[in-house]
């Protein structure tokens, strides 16, 4: 498994884990970031910057911080 910053852009992968209190779990589960889900990382901006996600055809970006918590499986 890797985390969110270390999948490469383009690549799809499925949540496998989610490190984290409840406030943080809670936030993602509200932009349906959640275990289980296929996931495909668009794009990650340089230095430090968000992480844009694509999920069932809708993109957002989360910062690096949280990306480092999201543990993913590449398929």
């Amino acid at each position: 498994m890797i985390t969110l910053v270390e999948l490469k852009n383009g690549k799809k992968a499925i949540i496998q884990k989610i490190e984290g209190g409840p406030g943080l779990k809670n936030r993602l589960e509200v932009m349906n970031i959640r275990e289980g889900k296929t996931i495909r990382k668009t794009c990650a901006a340089p230095l430090r910057g968000p992480v844009v996600l694509e999920i069932e055809g809708c993109k957002m970006a989360i910062g690096q911080g949280m990306a480092k918590k999201v543990w993913v499986e590449e398929i």
